[in-house]
């Protein structure tokens, strides 16, 4: 038995050892790891709250502002 822990894999839940000998942990593979990427590029995961923007992109979506 081993004395690390083990951990599920955040998107198929499959057992892990959680270890540097994984390099794609806390994923159990790169397949998963892109899985997971794809939803928040996806925004199928967000972070609760309100969106913030930077100075510089807020000016840009403002529809109110004029041009030059």
């Amino acid at each position: 038995m081993s004395d690390k822990p083990t951990v599920p894999c955040p998107t198929c839940k499959k057992p892990i050892e959680w270890s540097s000998s994984n390099p794609f942990r806390p994923f159990c593979c790169e397949r998963c790891k892109l899985i997971d990427l794809g939803e928040w590029a996806s925004e199928g995961h967000k972070i609760p709250g309100q969106p913030v923007y930077d100075d510089v992109l807020s000016d840009d979506l403002d529809p109110n502002k004029t041009r030059h």
